[in-house]
């Protein structure tokens, strides 16, 4: 069974995109309730719209699975990353929205958890560490750049309207001063910008991000509405048209700053 694609790249630099997959396997899919089947919460299309990256040399991680079955960007141990806010747990019973994912009683137990930690959460994880770490001794450098989109509105995680690009980087703790000095500096044309607002970076961002280490992690979490139609979650091919220029923009600067860091270092 194939758990994620690994596209590998030429430069320093990996994308993650742990809820791109949308797949449910038939034992777990048989308990679910209809409404969850299409995964509405996944990141839609971030594959297609960050193709671009891979044309550039940047390596890719992607899983094949929805995150109704396991979030593969939070802790194994299903630890908090924001202590008193409401947020999914790592095989959520819920969607975003509060709909019950399961029929009743076909909630995932203690041993149904740790079976999808070992099939989909620890295989992912594994190669991420295996490829971070290949590419840091290769390199003496390496950007993990987290790549997230969410719908422009979930009440649930946060008032109104989201801006379209959420930068985070653990309040700078996932990366070094360089990086985040760019990704300050840095100016989508017509788009809204924050940095360490609602999103700080998830696990992945968190627990990956050594700068001293050479091993900077950067998340970003993109509004759907700035690529898709969110309401019948297609991609919209002038919406993401418009997005992937601001996105080669700033893969652009990320490229000429890993050079600088692999020339120097």
């Amino acid at each position: 069974m194939k758990i994620f694609n690994y596209i590998e790249g030429e430069l320093p630099i990996l994308i993650s995109i742990p809820h791109n997959g949308a797949r449910i396997p038939p034992q777990v899919a048989a308990k679910m309730r209809p409404a969850a089947l299409t995964s509405v919460d996944s990141d839609w299309h971030l594959d297609r719209l960050y193709q671009f990256a891979g044309d550039m040399g940047c390596h890719f991680l992607i899983p094949e699975f929805s995150r109704y079955v396991i979030d593969l960007n939070r802790s194994s141990h299903d630890d908090s990353l924001y202590p008193g806010a409401d947020v999914p747990g790592l095989c959520p019973i819920n969607q975003f929205d509060y709909q019950p994912i399961y029929r009743d009683g076909g909630e995932p137990n203690v041993d149904e958890i740790a079976r999808r930690v070992e099939t989909y959460w620890r295989p992912y994880h594994d190669k991420l560490s295996e490829t971070l770490q290949s590419l840091s001794s290769r390199f003496g450098y390496v950007l993990l750049f987290e790549a997230h989109s969410i719908q422009s509105q979930v009440p649930r995680f946060f008032e109104g309207v989201l801006p379209d690009f959420n930068f985070g980087n653990f309040d700078e703790k996932s990366s070094s001063e360089g990086l985040t000095q760019l990704v300050k500096d840095w100016r989508p044309e017509g788009y809204s910008k924050v940095f360490n607002q609602r999103f700080k970076g998830g696990y992945i961002t968190r627990h990956y991000g050594e700068p001293l280490k050479n091993i900077d992690s950067l998340q970003l979490e993109l509004s759907q509405a700035t690529y898709m139609n969110e309401s019948t979650l297609e991609y919209d091919n002038v919406k993401a048209g418009k997005v992937q220029l601001q996105l080669g923009s700033l893969f652009q600067s990320l490229a000429q700053f890993v050079r600088e860091k692999t020339k120097n270092d």
